[in-house]
């Protein structure tokens, strides 16, 4: 026998781990083009992050998504209400889309069936091309996760916001995709439109049915540090199972979060793979408030949970007490919100929003000034009359303001009252996150302390 057989190494034990994206993974995707409000209309969409399963990643980012519009749903009676007294007849409605097929880089099409979702209150615009942008260190600027795309998101908001009317011309000027943009402020402003959802919304439907993608050989050394306590400072990204909003939600009410890209060690050693569960609870709510002084919310994670079938991998412990922060978090509502170090998130007013009532000032002044003497003619206010009635009732407004010049006035003095309450007396908006809210959770790298009985 030879030395070379007497001294082989052992082969490293290993398992096999099917690769299944589960049933309620949100596929956060944005539509590529304008999708019109039609029954059995055709979507294009991209997906905006990549799907991992385990620990890996196994549908890419960017692959083309395809569906159809399923269902139309008349908008709530208070948007409805709204749109009317600003002068939109329109039968508002939402369309709920359901994706059928991913386009995989290789051109493999593979069937999925996704939940009937509607548009969020976001729009994503693919990054342009840096002009030599670097960070400090000389490096191009890294912009991915959901903090490197939160400003974009952020500016996205700012701009989606309907109260602001300066906002929509801003809009216009600097943003891309500018003729459909200045198609849609115009066709807006029509007493009865055609409806659509903007090229770049975000939809998030979630799968109905698991994708099975084969299996992987997962090493037994790989696993051993698998449901142990993450370093300090890291961070892992997730979406979270518990809606929360700040006007409804209560001090100690339990919070639930699943990992949505693996976490490794520096030596690349797996510590939460995909789907690995977080709960915790709300610490801290403020309720928004008159005035435009928005709502604010603090929620911690205080325990990770392993599922029994991962946990037969090798884990440390199927349950691990822990102490996280939230690190960052992607709104679900119209106002644009901020989290601080600490991990409080509160709402952020934008100042430009005292653009429009300070515009709506202007056009009733004008509106009210019926001097013959400096207007020419007892009944000349044309140009005053038309602005004050746009500004109180859109296109309808200004046509009906041509009948008389009290109208005009009548019509400026309510487009002001209305622009100043939106603007400035109203209530702040809410921190509001439904179900799978893409979040960044922060590790502290200690367990969390267990309180002493009570005596």
């Amino acid at each position: 026998m030879t030395s070379s057989g007497l001294f082989a190494a052992p082969q490293e034990a290993s398992t096999d781990v099917p690769r299944v994206v589960s049933v309620g993974v949100p596929l956060r995707v944005y539509l590529t083009k304008r999708l019109t409000k039609r029954l059995g209309e055709p979507v294009q969409a991209k997906l905006l992050e990549p799907v991992y399963a385990f620990d890996r990643e196994v549908i890419p980012a960017g692959v083309e998504l395809i569906g159809t519009v399923s269902k139309l749903d008349p908008v709530a009676k208070m948007k409805r209400a709204s749109a009317v007294l600003g002068g939109d007849f329109t039968p508002l409605h939402q369309a709920e889309v359901e994706f059928t097929t991913v386009i995989m880089p290789d051109g493999t099409r593979i069937p999925v069936q996704t939940t009937q979702t509607v548009g969020l209150n976001s729009i994503y615009s693919p990054p342009r091309p840096s002009k030599g942008k670097k960070a400090s260190n000389g490096k191009p600027a890294n912009n991915t996760g959901i903090l490197g795309t939160g400003k974009q998101q952020i500016k996205d908001q700012l701009k989606s916001q309907a109260n602001s009317k300066s906002r929509g011309v801003i809009d216009l000027v600097r943003g891309p995709d500018k003729m459909e943009r200045t198609e849609d402020f115009l066709l807006m402003k029509l007493p009865y439109h055609p409806q659509w959802v903007r090229k770049g919304t975000r939809f998030d439907p979630e799968l109905r049915e698991p994708v099975r993608l084969g299996t992987i050989s997962m090493k037994t050394e790989d696993c051993r540090l698998l449901g142990s306590q993450p370093p300090a400072d890291s961070v892992v990204h997730a979406r979270l199972t518990t809606p929360l909003d700040s006007g409804t939600a209560q001090l100690g009410s339990k919070v639930q979060a699943v990992v949505t890209q693996p976490l490794f060690s520096a030596e690349k050693k797996l510590i939460l793979p995909e789907g690995t569960q977080l709960s915790g609870s709300v610490t801290l709510v403020h309720r928004a408030r008159w005035f435009h002084r928005g709502g604010q919310l603090r929620f911690n994670f205080d325990n990770i949970d392993l599922s029994p079938e991962i946990a037969q991998l090798g884990a440390r412990a199927v349950a691990t007490k822990t102490v996280a922060t939230l690190d960052g978090a992607e709104a679900s509502g119209d106002a644009t919100v901020k989290v601080d170090k600490e991990g409080n998130v509160k709402v952020v007013e934008p100042k430009t929003r005292l653009i429009a009532p300070a515009i709506s000032v202007l056009i009733a002044s004008r509106a009210l000034d019926n001097d013959a003497g400096r207007n020419g003619g007892h009944e000349s206010n044309t140009g005053g009359r038309t602005l004050g009635g746009g500004s109180g009732f859109g296109l309808l407004g200004a046509a009906a303001a041509q009948s008389s010049k009290y109208v005009g006035s009548a019509l400026g003095i309510y487009g002001m009252a209305w622009s100043v309450y939106l603007n400035i007396i109203a209530r702040g908006g809410e921190v509001e996150f439904n179900n799978n809210a893409a979040v960044d959770i922060r590790f502290s790298g200690r367990p969390a302390m267990t309180p002493p009985p009570a005596p």
